[in-house]
């Protein structure tokens, strides 16, 4: 998980990320991770309109957003 978190702050990418909670509730939400550290990583999460600290070992999953263009001929 560290390296997905790390590569998108290198590239600035955006994730979806499945996350539980403290209290074992299961969230979605879309993020752009601002710095990662031991155990924890801050980033802003576009759910909640703020910057978040989240518990790497609470992640559940991480899929980079691929946005993609659609051309009508």
């Amino acid at each position: 998980m560290r390296k997905k978190l790390e590569k998108s702050v290198r590239y600035g990418e955006l994730l979806d990320m499945m996350y539980m909670a403290a209290d074992g509730s299961i969230s979605g939400r879309r993020i752009r991770v601002i710095q990662v550290g031991e155990v924890s990583f801050r980033a802003y999460c576009y759910l909640r309109k703020s910057k978040r600290t989240f518990t790497i070992d609470n992640v559940l999953a991480l899929v980079p957003v691929s946005h993609k263009e659609r051309m009508i001929v």
